[in-house]
C-alpha cells in the first residue's frame, strides 16, 4: 500500500464562501507541518481528509484509496480536533474503552492497545481519573491515545499546543515526533515555533490558498537578505510599524530593538541585516502573496 497522501486540486466552499482554493499536496511519512493563520482553511482542510467533510472537486487518496471510500479512509486515519472533548465524568481508561467499541475493536486488542498507549502519553498513573480532573495538557495527552487507538496510517493533530505550558508544549511535540517515526503525521497549527521544532517539511496556508509547499530550508532561504534590525526611538515605532511589517520588538531602555521584513533596507539610521528565522520567513511568504487576516471559514 502506498505510504503517502496524494491531494490534487481540491476547493471547498461553505455556500459562496471558497474555503479551499485548488490545493495541491504531496505528504509522505513523518512529520508535516501546515502553517497559517486562523482562518487560513487549515481546519478545513484537516476535516476533509479524515472524511469530515466532503469536498466540493479535485481528488485525494490516502495510502492509496481514494477519499470516497469514507470508511476505509475513516479506519486509516486518527484525528485530534482542536477542541477535542468527552463526557466530563468518564475516567480516563473508560474514555479509551469507549472509543475503542466505538471504532469496533475487540476486547482484548482494545485493552492492550490502551495500556500501551497510556504509558506512551505518560497517563497510567491518571488512568482513574475523571476528564474534568485533567489539566489542559494531559487532556491533549489523551487526545493523542485516543487518536493512535486503532492503530491508523494517519495521524491529524488541529491546533494541538494552543493554551499550553511550554513544558507541556515540549512534551506534545516530543509526542508527535515519536508517533512520526511510523505514521504519517499532519501537525496543523498558527504556532510558528510548533513547526520549527518539529517538522522538516511544511506547507503555508492563506485565504484558503497554497502560499508554499516545501522544506524549511528552503523557505528561509526565500526570506534571505529581507530581514533587518534597528535600534529605534519608541516614540517612532508607530511610524516604523506604519511602514514596514514588524516581526519582533525587544525594549531597551528608552530604545526598541526592531526587527523588520522588507525587500529593500529600511530608511532607519543603525539598520542591519539580520539572518532570518521561522518567523521571519512565514510572515514574508504572506507579505509577498498579499495575505490578509481574512481567510476559509475554519
Amino acid at each position: 500500500m502506498d505510504e503517502y497522501i496524494e491531494i490534487k486540486n481540491v476547493s471547498k466552499y461553505y455556500g459562496k464562501k471558497k474555503a479551499l482554493d485548488d490545493i495541491s499536496l504531496h505528504i509522505e511519512n513523518g512529520m508535516f507541518g501546515l502553517l497559517g493563520r486562523n482562518g487560513a482553511g487549515k481546519t478545513t482542510l484537516m476535516k476533509t481528509l479524515a472524511a469530515l467533510h466532503p469536498k466540493n472537486s479535485g481528488s485525494i487518496t490516502v495510502c492509496g484509496i481514494p477519499i470516497e471510500h469514507t470508511k476505509e479512509i475513516r479506519s486509516m486515519i486518527g484525528y485530534l480536533p482542536q477542541d477535542f472533548s468527552m463526557y466530563p465524568t468518564m475516567t480516563v481508561e473508560d474514555c479509551l474503552d469507549y472509543l475503542g467499541i466505538l471504532s469496533g475493536m475487540k476486547r482484548a486488542v482494545r485493552r492492550e492497545r490502551a495500556e500501551m498507549l497510556l504509558k506512551k502519553v505518560n497517563l497510567q498513573m491518571h488512568r482513574k481519573k475523571k476528564i474534568k480532573e485533567l489539566s489542559g495538557g494531559m487532556k491533549r495527552r489523551l487526545g493523542i491515545a485516543q487518536a493512535l487507538l486503532h492503530d491508523p496510517k494517519v495521524l491529524i493533530v488541529d491546533e494541538p499546543t494552543a493554551g499550553l505550558d511550554p513544558e507541556e508544549r515540549i512534551r506534545f511535540r516530543n509526542l508527535l515526533g515519536e508517533a512520526a517515526e511510523a505514521h504519517i503525521v499532519i501537525l496543523s497549527t498558527h504556532i510558528v515555533g510548533d513547526i520549527e521544532a518539529s517538522c522538516e517539511k511544511l506547507a503555508i496556508l492563506g485565504n484558503g490558498k497554497l502560499l508554499w509547499d516545501g522544506n524549511v530550508r528552503a523557505l528561509l532561504h526565500e526570506a534571505e537578505g529581507k530581514v533587518w534590525t534597528a535600534s529605534a526611538d519608541s516614540r517612532f515605532l508607530p511610524q516604523i510599524k506604519s511602514v514596514y511589517t514588524v516581526t519582533g520588538m525587544v525594549a531597551m531602555g528608552g530604545n526598541t530593538l526592531v526587527r523588520i521584513v522588507s525587500d529593500e533596507m529600511p530608511d532607519i539610521v543603525g539598520v542591519q541585516p539580520e539572518q532570518p528565522n521561522l518567523e521571519d520567513a512565514y510572515i514574508y511568504c504572506l507579505h509577498q502573496n498579499n495575505c490578509t487576516d481574512e481567510g476559509g471559514a475554519e
